[in-house]
């Protein structure tokens, strides 16, 4: 069974990287990630799973879909071996950005950690609502 989930990342600045890096080089591993309630959510990741990947900062908005290819790892760059990384790839640009400000004019996402814990990087995604965003996207 396919699990779904978002992901969040600057786009731009020193430690930036945006969607359409991730289009042009293929895959990278995902990294960066030191909350403890992310990094439980990038422990249940497994290969086959997908991912809206969200631009935070000035943009607040889904732009595409990832698919996870590898069970998660140790960060070999951190020296915290509590720190893990999955390997991405891209998938599919959305047909427009879906923002934040749509996603809370929907009643059923006003529970979903986007909406109550916008600091969370890495959620999981409802069926439902992942369903929701891709037919907002398509409009």
């Amino acid at each position: 069974m396919v699990n779904y989930w978002l992901a969040k990342q600057e786009p731009s600045g020193p430690r930036g990287y945006n969607f359409e890096q991730l289009k042009k080089e293929k895959t990278t591993v995902w990294d960066g990630v030191h909350n403890n309630l992310a990094l439980k959510h990038m422990r249940e990741m497994k290969s086959g799973d997908l991912v809206l990947f969200y631009h935070t900062g000035v943009e607040r908005q889904a732009v595409g879909i990832m698919q996870i290819t590898s069970k998660p790892y140790p960060n070999l760059k951190e020296n915290n071996e509590r720190f893990i990384v999955v390997d991405v790839k891209y998938t599919k640009t959305l047909k427009r950005p879906v923002t934040l400000n749509e996603l809370k004019k929907e009643k059923k996402f006003q529970n979903w950690e986007l909406i109550r814990i916008s600091r969370l990087s890495v959620m999981p995604v409802p069926k439902s609502i992942w369903n929701t965003i891709l037919q907002i996207s398509q409009n």
